[in-house]
C-alpha cells in the first residue's frame, strides 16, 4: 500500500550517492522489510550531511526525526558529572535509530555527533506516524529491532562482568572489522578498520582506561593479530582475535 499523504521532498534536496543507497538498502533490518514499506519510507525521507564533529542532536532536544546512517558514523555520548564526554556507542551505516523517541515523544537522552563525514537519511516524525498508520508491518519490524537491541545490551553487560579486557577488545575489533573493514590493497587477508578511533574513544567503549587498552593493543601487535598505524588499526589475523575471544570462560 502506498502512503498518499506523505511529505514529498523538493527536487533540489541532496540525494544519496550509490554507495550510501547501498548501505541503506543492504542494512540487516531495512532489507527485511516488504518492498512497499521500504518504498514508502524512502519516498518521504530526506538527506542530511554533517562534517566531522558536528552536533546532530543534543540531550534534551525534542524528537523530530527517525534516522538511518548512510555514511560515516554517529557517536552517541553522555557527559559525566565532571563535564567529561563519555562515548557510549557508534551507530554504523545501515542502522536506524531514534525510533523509541518517535513513540514516547520524550526528549533525547544523549548527545549525538557526526564521526567523520556523515550522511543521514531522515524521516520526519509526522511522516513516521503516517507510515505506521498505513503499514502494520512496521510495528512488528520495530519490535524485532528493539528485541535485538535488548539482546545486544544484555550481551554487553555480560561481557563487561565476565570477560577480561583482552577478550572484550578482541570482540570489539572483530565488530569494527565487520562494520568498517576495508581489505588492504597490499594484502587482501589484512583488514583496515575504516572508522578512525582514538585509543581514548576505544577505551570508553570498553569501560577501561586508555593505558590498559594501549597495553593490550601492543600485546596483540606483538602477537601478529593487528598492526597499529598512525591512521588507525589493521587487523592482520581475524582468526587469532576469535581465538582470544573463545579461549576465555
Amino acid at each position: 500500500m502506498t502512503v498518499q499523504s506523505l511529505t514529498r521532498q523538493p527536487l533540489d534536496e541532496p540525494i544519496l550517492t550509490m554507495e550510501e543507497r547501498e548501505a541503506i538498502n543492504h542494512g540487516r533490518w531495512f532489507s527485511s522489510l516488504s518492498p512497499s514499506l521500504r518504498h514508502d519510507i524512502l519516498r518521504c525521507a530526506f538527506v542530511k550531511r554533517y562534517q566531522d564533529g558536528d552536533l546532530i542532536a543534543a540531550r534534551g532536544d525534542p524528537p523530530t526525526v527517525w534516522s538511518a546512517v548512510a555514511k560515516g558514523a554517529v557517536r552517541v555520548s553522555s557527559t559525566s558529572i565532571t563535564g567529561k564526554q563519555i562515548t557510549l556507542t557508534y551507530v554504523e551505516p545501515g542502522v536506524w535509530f531514534g525510533d523509541v523517541a518517535m513513540f514516547d515523544g520524550d526528549a533525547r537522552t544523549h548527545d549525538a555527533y557526526a564521526h567523520g563525514a556523515t550522511t543521514l537519511l531522515c524521516v520526519a516524525r509526522s511522516d513516521f506516524r503516517k507510515i505506521l498508520d498505513q503499514h502494520v508491518e512496521l510495528y512488528e519490524a520495530l519490535l524485532r529491532l528493539h528485541a535485538r537491541r535488548i539482546r545486544t545490551l544484555f550481551g554487553l553487560v555480560e561481557d563487561l562482568n565476565t570477560l577480561p579486557l583482552r577478550a572484550r577488545l578482541a570482540k570489539q575489533l572483530l565488530h569494527l572489522c565487520r562494520s568498517y573493514g576495508v581489505p588492504c590493497l597490499s594484502n587482501g587477508n589484512e583488514i583496515r578498520i575504516g572508522l578512525q578511533l582514538a585509543q581514548e574513544e576505544l577505551a570508553q567503549l570498553l569501560g577501561a582506561s586508555r593505558q590498559r587498552v594501549n597495553q593490550e593493543l601492543k600485546a596483540m601487535e606483538r602477537d601478529g593479530a593487528i598492526r597499529i598505524e598512525p591512521g588507525g588499526l589493521v587487523v592482520r589475523d581475524r582468526a587469532q582475535l576469535m581465538r582470544i575471544v573463545e579461549s576465555e570462560p
